[in-house]
C-alpha cells in the first residue's frame, strides 16, 4: 500500500522537529484525521515484509508470555505456574499472507503461487550449535498465522516434541553431514503442522470463530484449514 501523504508527514516532522513541535502539529489535526493516520501506520507496520515484530509481539502477549525485544535469544518468557522461580521461554514463528500477491497471481502479474498459511515457520540461520542450545531450554514454540495482518491462529507446543525436532535435525545433517562449520549456517530450517500436530501438549491458544474463518479460506492450505475449521466455534 501506498502511504497516506500525512502520516509521511508525521514521520517526517518525528525524524526532523522536536517533540513539542510534532505533538502541536498533531494536535491541530481532527480527531477523524488522527486516526486515519493511526490506522495507515498500523496496516503498514503489521504487514511489513521486512520485520515481523509487532507481529512477533501480538503472538507472544495473546499466548501470555513478555515480549523481549533482543536479538539474540528468546521472544518471550513467563513464570512456570507449577514450578516457582522457574522461567519457560517461548519462540515465535509468526507468517502473513497478503491478498495482493494472490490477486497478482490471478492477474498473471506473479509467475510462482503465493505461500498460503499451514501452520509452518522457520528457523533463519540455524546451526546444530542453536538446536543444542533450544533442546536444553525448556522451550515452548508459538507458531501464528496472519492474513494482511489480520490474526487467525495462534499453537503453542514444546520444542521438544520428538517428530519436530526430527524434522529440524534431518535439515541440519543434510547441511552439515560433518558437525557444524565455521560462519556457515542453515539459512532456513522449515516446518510445518504435520510435524507437530500429533502432539499431545498442543494448544489453541488463538482462533476465530468459523464464520470468520471461512473469510480467510482461500489464503490456507486445505488440509490445515480442515484442522483449523474442526476446532472453530460457531459465531
Amino acid at each position: 500500500m501506498s502511504m497516506n501523504q500525512e502520516l509521511a508527514e508525521v514521520i517526517r516532522r518525528y525524524a526532523t522537529t522536536s517533540l513539542r513541535e510534532l505533538n502541536q502539529y498533531l494536535i491541530d489535526k481532527s480527531k477523524n484525521t488522527i486516526l486515519a493516520i493511526l490506522t495507515d501506520l498500523i496496516t503498514i507496520y503489521m504487514n511489513d515484509k521486512n520485520s515481523s515484530l509487532l507481529r512477533e509481539f501480538l503472538t507472544v502477549t495473546i499466548a501470555g508470555y513478555t515480549h523481549t525485544i533482543t536479538k539474540i535469544g528468546y521472544n518471550g518468557y513467563k513464570q512456570s505456574s507449577i514450578v516457582k522461580g522457574k522461567t519457560i521461554n517461548c519462540e515465535a514463528k509468526p507468517k502473513n499472507v497478503e491478498t495482493e500477491e494472490h490477486e497478482k497471481y490471478r492477474r498473471g502479474e506473479r509467475k510462482s503461487r503465493p505461500y498460503k498459511l499451514n501452520g509452518g515457520g522457520n528457523f533463519t540461520d540455524y546451526t546444530f550449535k542453536r538446536f543444542e542450545k533450544d533442546l536444553d531450554e525448556d522451550l515452548n514454540m508459538l507458531v501464528s498465522g496472519f492474513v494482511d495482518g489480520k490474526l487467525i491462529y495462534i499453537l503453542e507446543f514444546p520444542f521438544k516434541y520428538k517428530p519436530f525436532v526430527n524434522k529440524l535435525k534431518r535439515q541440519l545433517i543434510k547441511r552439515f553431514p560433518e558437525g557444524d562449520q565455521i560462519s556457515e549456517y542453515l539459512r532456513g530450517a522449515n516446518f510445518y503442522y504435520r510435524d507437530y500436530i500429533e502432539c499431545e501438549e498442543l494448544k489453541m491458544l488463538y482462533l476465530p470463530s468459523r464464520g470468520r474463518l471461512e473469510e480467510f479460506k482461500e489464503y490456507i492450505s486445505r488440509d490445515f484449514y480442515e484442522f483449523l475449521l474442526e476446532r472453530a466455534e460457531d459465531d
